[in-house]
């Protein structure tokens, strides 16, 4: 299910915790915790807006100073040839 954490150890971890918290922290356990995922989302989110805006920055700086290189397709290999060779037939000799 999680890994190497089965069903029974799942339960008895969520157990655990409810004897350790109380019946009445567990709400705000579970708010606390989707608010703690949420957040951490949407600043996984931001940070890649940020790292894309400045690479497209540093592309468009780089763009002027670089002048546009034609680069030439390297001639591909010439096909290969096999030659198969003949058979040889031996000359068959009759006794007459």
């Amino acid at each position: 299910m999680f890994g190497s954490i089965g069903f029974t150890e799942l339960i008895l971890v969520l157990f655990i915790v409810l004897i350790i918290f109380g019946a009445g922290k567990l709400p705000q356990l579970g708010e606390g915790l989707g608010k703690a995922i949420k957040g951490f989302k949407k600043s996984v989110h931001e940070a890649e807006a940020i790292e894309a805006e400045a690479q497209a920055q540093n592309q468009a700086d780089m763009a002027p100073q670089m002048p546009q290189q034609v680069t030439e397709q390297p001639a591909p290999p010439p096909p290969i040839q096999m030659s198969i060779p003949e058979p040889q037939v031996a000359a068959q000799t009759s006794k007459a």
